[in-house]
């Protein structure tokens, strides 16, 4: 099985050298890779207002995109076929990051009754137009509430990954 560390070495040695500034993330799961690169700030004038600065910024993102289409996708089918994911991107500009694409899976779960009617609630509340969207608000609640844990936890399963790959190899023999 293919880690995310090789993932990211291969998008280190075949993304174009004058693609971003720096590659700033390469994120992994069972669907999607997402790939993040650091592009210049706009230059503005002397004390622009924050409306001004986040439109120079939402205008260098998207002029980015739209220059570098091709080769992104060029590299995207590569990533694709060789590691059976889609390919997503997005920048670091001005401080800010741009997402470009993203997978959308489905994910199925089983909630029990208490656990339904907190997402019905937040859909009659108007927090969320379906329990699919309140259960998405609910991750990200979570996620933005707990960065810390979550962060403790993803350090924990990658030091279990380098534990196990130092591991005998336990895979049948063939016969």
């Amino acid at each position: 099985m293919i880690t995310g560390e090789e993932i990211r070495a291969w998008f280190v040695g075949r993304l174009p050298g004058d693609l971003f500034e720096e590659l700033v993330d390469v994120t992994v799961d069972r669907e999607e890779i997402t790939v993040v690169g650091r592009i210049p700030a706009p230059t503005l004038g002397d004390d622009p207002s924050a409306s001004e600065r986040e439109a120079a910024i939402d205008g260098k993102a998207s002029e980015f995109r739209e220059r570098t289409r091709e080769d992104r996708m060029a590299v995207a089918r590569e990533a694709e076929h060789r590691f059976e994911r889609k390919v997503s991107w997005g920048v670091e500009c001005g401080g800010r990051r741009i997402i470009y694409t993203n997978v959308s899976a489905p994910v199925m779960t089983r909630l029990r009754q208490p656990e339904r009617q907190v997402l019905d609630l937040l859909v009659a509340g108007g927090v969320a137009r379906s329990r699919s969207d309140a259960l998405q608000w609910c991750v990200r609640l979570v996620q933005r509430h707990t960065d810390e844990w979550l962060l403790e936890l993803q350090s924990s399963l990658s030091h279990v990954r380098d534990v196990r790959s130092k591991g005998p190899d336990v895979r049948p023999e063939s016969a």
